[in-house]
């Protein structure tokens, strides 16, 4: 049995760590930490967990050697202590955006300031199995992955993969996000009369999450907008992409039946009837599914190319434990088999 404990375990992605690591049958969590809610019980602030846990929330300063440490800390403070928690645990896997970036000049252009343990970023794996499966079962140290940045990553990558996409053309993103990716904590955007039925643009261009696509896909010429829509969770990448000359529906079946068949939670939507022709976050919530679809126009040479996620699972929680399910050598898909609900 696997020893684990997380680290910042207040927030939202922290709560879903606890209730996908609860369930699964080779970990034990040891602690979890929160100041701001020291000695309550874990239930009190995550009340899904009555029932499953009477783990209270421990002193961050006080925490054990374990064998997997999960670091689910609001961004900066981890690359700030980074060589203390590695003394606790062979393996960490980090849930901000500290480790994300792997140039030092990029993270500074992208997040203003200069890394604090920049020697520490080429030893971190970027934690998407669907682009590093095989980095990621070899790794001591796996970052987390930006949701707007998985979203995006995963309704391009078919196309990119194969080869498909004209990449000195722009390629523009727009992402429409639910309120829990501003966390739990409130601010003025997300409280609720202000937030409640809105379509609002709050990020038309440069919102950090692009490193990670210019990254990851080695692409130069990509915008990501982001939108808030009255959804609590969920995120809808729709890209616009010009592709190559001569590609046809065909080919994008391919290419996108090839990524669904070497990645068991990818899935292809495109149905010709029903209600849930295209993807649709909302039936994945508490899924760690991502739901792909596309549409060509083969005249114009224009490919609308789509991913669905829940903003919490598959781009945060539920990958970084499907990253330590490889770097465990279990089955990825161990304690993340569930489908989400319908209707719901």
């Amino acid at each position: 049995m696997n020893r684990v404990s997380i680290v910042g375990g207040s927030g939202y992605t922290g709560g879903e760590l606890l209730r996908l690591l609860l369930a699964h049958p080779e970990v034990e969590v040891v602690q979890v930490t929160s100041r701001s809610h020291l000695g309550e019980y874990v239930y009190q602030v995550h009340p899904n967990l009555r029932k499953r846990t009477a783990l209270k929330f421990s002193d961050p300063g006080e925490l054990q050697p374990v064998d997997i440490l999960f670091l689910a800390l609001p961004h900066g403070q981890a690359q700030e202590k980074i060589d203390e928690y590695a003394a606790l645990a062979p393996r960490i896997i980090d849930l901000s955006a500290d480790f994300r970036i792997h140039d030092t000049a990029v993270y500074q252009k992208w997040y203003g300031k200069a890394h604090a343990a920049a020697q520490w970023l080429p030893r971190f794996v970027y934690g998407l199995p669907e682009l590093h499966r095989a980095e990621i079962g070899a790794a001591q140290y796996v970052s987390g992955v930006g949701c707007n940045a998985t979203a995006a990553n995963l309704a391009l990558l078919p196309a990119v993969r194969a080869g498909l996409v004209d990449l000195a053309s722009p390629i523009i993103v727009e992402i429409k996000v639910g309120s829990s990716e501003s966390g739990a904590e409130g601010n003025p955007g997300s409280h609720h009369p202000e937030r409640s039925g809105v379509i609002r643009t709050f990020s038309p261009f440069g919102h950090r999450h692009t490193a990670e696509v210019m990254q990851e896909l080695c692409i130069e010429r990509v915008t990501l907008t982001m939108t808030s829509v009255d959804l609590v969770r969920g995120a809808l990448a729709t890209a616009h992409v010009a592709v190559n000359p001569g590609v046809t529906t065909k080919d994008l079946w391919k290419a996108y039946r090839l990524v669904a068949n070497e990645n068991p939670f990818v899935r292809v939507v495109k149905e010709q009837r029903g209600i849930y022709r295209v993807p649709e976050p909302k039936i994945l919530a508490g899924s760690n599914y991502a739901d792909l679809g596309f549409d060509l126009d083969e005249a114009g040479g224009r490919l609308v190319a789509m991913c669905a996620i829940d903003n919490l699972m598959k781009g945060a929680s539920g990958s970084a434990v499907q990253c330590m399910n490889l770097m465990l050598g279990l089955d990825e898909m161990t304690a993340l088999d569930f489908p989400g609900l319908h209707p719901i």
